[in-house]
């Protein structure tokens, strides 16, 4: 430095504080902007700390709509806020009060934050804010627990939706939405077996259990990277919640058979059901070209075939070749109202009018679908919506408008989860439950005689 310059040279800033200001910067792409968490974090797949960055954003989105309003009320005029300070204080205020940090290191952190955010001015207000949340957390949290919204942490509207539809349930679904979700393996059974797989995590320093109800699956009691997992890579093992598993046995297709997955990205249950039945013809179709890359890396990894085709199903004429499908599943685009633990971005996108406009597109997707059903072929319909208005009243607005559909029956009740609920039409798996699933609902559809 020359003789004179009196520049000051800041020291460089501490541990942390640059994971604070990704987390804050993801936060703000969804609370802001609108991507999904996905897309959020994307930008920060590079970053040397980009676990922790996930992890802290995804606990603030887990949180946000208890911690924003207690923050709130630390503000003459909240309106006023850069969105950035914004979710660096919820961001904050959920290390304060959800992680084992000190709170002060916390504050110090989010101070530095700021700077890294190129808001040298509002450092100050950071400081004052939190230092005040830090002391008056407690009575802040108890008037916004006062709601059960708020107190959970999730959409008024939905939760007004639950207690129309679910007024026994609502405290276990919302408190199945903020749960940590369990890693849940399939493992492929034309290959190796449960109690194997299960030995070799054992050999390894891994432990999980079996289910007695899901015959692929096992619960990893601590979650890990895929990378991590024996076998993988090779295709002997996927991730996949238990309840999804059940897509494949209630579709009930047979050796030979012409079987199309209509909705098909990112390939999940397309990969189970080749698994499941060996010798289909199955094709795999989706709208999103995009995504539907994914279906193809699935299946070169599992060492399965389909034929991929990207079209929307709700036009036939431009990818149908005229030939009939003898089992069709539609795990139709929906709310995701019952995977909020493992996607808790979900609390902020979705609106209440975005349910309607759902079940529309699923009316649509379930009619053209079924117009491919070979006569006596089963369709299996199914979304990860907790929603009535996007399960039941579907299928049910369908049969009305379909002479010839009809319910075809589901597994009895021991076949199914502990908990699952039986509706007059389909059934029912509940974030919280007993079995620890998603939330799915699966209901099954049958095609009398053609002309009948």
């Amino acid at each position: 430095m020359a003789a004179g310059d009196r520049r000051v040279v800041r020291p460089a800033p501490p541990p942390g504080a640059k994971t604070l200001t990704e987390a804050a910067r993801a936060l703000a792409s969804v609370a802001s902007v609108g991507q999904s968490a996905r897309e959020a974090l994307s930008a920060f797949q590079n970053s040397a700390d980009r676990a922790a960055v996930r992890a802290i954003t995804l606990g603030s989105l887990r949180w946000y709509l208890r911690l924003a309003p207690a923050l709130e009320l630390l503000f003459d005029r909240p309106g006023k806020v850069a969105p950035e300070i914004r979710t660096l204080l919820i961001a904050s205020a959920h290390q304060i009060e959800y992680s084992r940090n000190a709170p002060e290191l916390t504050v110090h952190l989010a101070v530095e934050a700021a700077r890294l955010l190129g808001l040298h001015a509002a450092a100050g207000l950071v400081n004052a804010v939190l230092r005040r949340f830090v002391a008056e957390r407690e009575a802040l949290l108890k008037l916004i627990d006062a709601d059960l919204a708020r107190r959970t942490a999730h959409p008024a509207w939905f939760v007004a939706e639950l207690m129309r539809s679910w007024a026994d349930q609502v405290q276990m679904i919302l408190d199945g939405g903020n749960q940590h979700p369990p890693l849940i393996l399939r493992v492929d059974l034309t290959r190796s077996s449960v109690p194997r797989y299960l030995e070799e995590l054992t050999r390894i320093g891994m432990t999980g259990r079996s289910l007695a109800w899901a015959p692929a699956a096992i619960e990893l009691e601590h979650p890990v990277a895929v990378a991590m997992l024996p076998g993988f890579k090779e295709g002997l093992v996927s991730v996949q919640d238990a309840g999804a598993q059940l897509a494949a046995g209630i579709l009930d297709a047979r050796p030979g058979m012409r079987v199309l997955d209509a909705c098909a990205a990112p390939g999940g249950k397309t990969g189970h059901i080749l698994e499941h039945t060996p010798g289909l013809e199955l094709v795999a179709l989706d709208i999103d070209a995009a995504r539907s890359v994914r279906i193809q890396e699935n299946l070169e990894r599992l060492s399965r075939q389909a034929t991929l085709i990207v079209a929307d199903i709700r036009n036939t004429q431009a990818f149908w070749d005229g030939r009939a499908f003898d089992r069709i599943l539609v795990d139709s685009p929906c709310s995701a109202t019952g995977v909020i633990r493992r996607h808790p971005d979900i609390k902020l996108l979705r609106r209440p009018d975005d349910i309607a406009k759902f079940s529309q597109t699923q009316f649509e997707i379930l009619r053209a679908a079924f117009s491919l059903l070979a006569a006596k072929g089963r369709l299996l319909y199914s979304t990860c919506s907790v929603l009535p208005a996007e399960n039941e009243e579907v299928i049910e607005g369908f049969l009305k408008s379909e002479r010839r559909a009809c319910l075809a029956p589901m597994p009895p009740a021991e076949h199914l989860p502990p908990g699952a609920q039986m509706r007059v039409v389909g059934v029912q798996l509940l974030p919280g439950a007993q079995a620890g699933t998603d939330g799915f609902y699966y209901a099954c559809l049958e095609k009398t005689a053609v002309g009948t």
